[in-house]
């Protein structure tokens, strides 16, 4: 059980003191509970601070269950068993969907970059950090994306997850850090004692305080 989400990310950052003051680590938050977590972490690690805007294609009338998810360097990762499985997610809702969620990326960026570019990712060290994962439909779309970034290692730190999520990010990033792995998980929100909703407006406060947003521009 965490505190909230500073509290989160101390603890994660304590598990990533081996990156402390390298060179061409960067911390990328997933928004908006990941930039809270991922604050904590670049502060402790001495290192840039940026986000990954990453939109979930939530399944018709149950927007919290992911078809898929859209992330903003256009990687669209589909969740093809729940879309075989499930009716009503037809081809046409999925690329309106996806669509829409493009639309809101654009706005996000332009919101907590100015609409700048996201910082230079090749050759660089990456810790992709969110507030929890639970399907790991956004944080599998952030990594797919990354992936053809030329990273130089990518790093996924959460603070909970269930264990087969786990497993299957495990097997997905150089390396996987996740402080507890419950078998009766429930929610992400379930393991904090203060899991209120993060605005906006903290977010772009967050990463202004960080440096990752300088004169209109990403630093």
């Amino acid at each position: 059980m965490f505190v909230d989400r500073r509290d989160a990310g101390r603890q994660l950052a304590g598990l990533l003191k081996k990156y402390q003051g390298r060179e061409g680590v960067l911390v990328l938050a997933l928004p908006r509970g990941g930039v809270v977590v991922g604050f904590e972490i670049a502060a402790q690690l001495k290192a840039d601070l940026d986000v990954l805007i990453v939109r979930k294609i939530g399944f018709p009338r149950q927007p919290e269950l992911a078809a898929g998810a859209v992330a903003e360097t256009g990687t669209v990762v589909l969740n093809k068993e729940i879309l075989s499985s499930s009716g009503g997610a037809t081809d046409a809702y999925v690329e309106q969907e996806t669509a829409r969620q493009k639309e809101e990326i654009v706005r996000r960026v332009a919101l907590y970059r100015k609409g700048a570019a996201i910082k230079a990712l090749k050759d660089r060290t990456v810790i992709l950090v969110d507030d929890g994962v639970a399907t790991g439909a956004t944080m599998k779309a952030a990594i797919e994306a990354l992936k053809k970034e030329g990273l130089r290692k990518l790093v996924i730190a959460v603070p909970v997850a269930p264990p087969v999520t786990a497993e299957e990010l495990r097997g997905m990033a150089d390396e996987f850090i996740c402080i507890g792995t419950p078998p009766d998980f429930m929610s992400v929100g379930n393991h904090y004692l203060d899991f209120t909703q993060v605005t906006d407006e903290e977010v772009v406060q967050l990463l202004e305080k960080a440096g990752a947003v300088e004169g209109g521009k990403a630093a």
